[in-house]
């Protein structure tokens, strides 16, 4: 019974050790998803003044300039998946939602788990990087990644880009959309003109051709700080779940332990009133 009871204290102290690991990994998967959502409204301001700026800077274009975008030649998609494991089946859903589409896209990876189980599944990525560990480093991804893109357009003759692109909220779970990039179909800017034609130093074509990059880049800023909040609010409800298994494992293992205890105890105290009944009964048989 000894031995049962050292065993099963043994089990309580390594299920109490792994919530506490499960606890800060929670708090700190929170923090980030949080710092993240702290950063989109500032990064879709971002955008807005960049499409405000592209209504203006068409505004100088002669009338049907530029044309509006080809819908032929190769695709191109960026699918946002897990960097770590313990956040459920974050990076299972964005490649179940990848294999539903057509082949023959050049694909674009962000995080390394996803880059992995990918190859596993026989989905090579033309271009890969790791998510960011933290969300200082977000606009480097960003970065990189819109420089991969355009090099892809250039080099190998892109025609357009999707998102597949993961979002978490409390009502819904995790949802995986898919968004389009490229080309910005300049159409949609046609009825932003401003009152007043804007004062400029550079042709309207050379004008416009930097602030779509800049757009397309706040795009992607968005898109990164989107998938690296997901990826960290999966992991919050995957930790709150083992948290939930933890506290049930602990309950069950208390349990047992003070079972053992008592059951100890009360083989001590049988043990105690047998040996005083034996030396009771050798006194009164000594007594006669």
């Amino acid at each position: 019974m000894t031995e049962r009871l050292a065993e099963v204290s043994t089990r309580l102290d390594t299920v109490r050790q792994l919530g506490m690991v499960v606890g800060a990994m929670r708090g700190m998967a929170a923090a980030r998803a949080q710092q993240s959502r702290n950063l989109l409204p500032a990064i879709r301001t971002y955008a807005q003044v960049a499409l405000d700026a592209m209504a203006q800077g068409l505004s100088l274009m002669p009338p049907g300039d530029p044309a509006p975008p080809a819908r032929g030649g190769a695709a191109g998609l960026i699918a946002f998946c897990g960097e770590q494991g313990f956040a459920g089946a974050f990076t299972e859903r964005v490649l179940d939602a990848l294999a539903t589409r057509p082949g023959g896209s050049l694909l674009f990876l962000i995080g390394t788990r996803g880059t992995s189980r990918a190859a596993e599944r026989g989905l090579a990525a033309a271009w890969s990087a790791p998510m960011a560990s933290h969300v200082d480093g977000l606009p480097r991804l960003a970065r990189r990644l819109g420089e991969a893109v355009y090099a892809a357009i250039r080099d190998r003759g892109i025609a357009r880009i999707d998102l597949m692109l993961p979002d978490w909220s409390p009502e819904r779970g995790l949802r995986v959309e898919t968004r389009a990039l490229l080309p910005l179909d300049y159409r949609r800017f046609a009825g932003r003109r401003p009152a007043q034609p804007p004062l400029v130093n550079l042709p309207p074509a050379v004008l416009v051709e930097g602030i779509a990059e800049e757009y397309v880049h706040a795009l992607l800023q968005e898109a990164v700080a989107i998938a690296f909040a997901a990826e960290n609010e999966a992991r919050v409800a995957a930790m709150a779940s083992a948290r939930s298994n933890i506290d049930r494992m602990l309950a069950e293992l208390g349990a047992e332990e003070r079972q053992i205890r008592q059951d100890s105890i009360t083989a001590e105290v049988i043990e105690l009133a047998s040996a005083a009944r034996s030396a009771s009964q050798r006194s009164h048989t000594e007594g006669r």
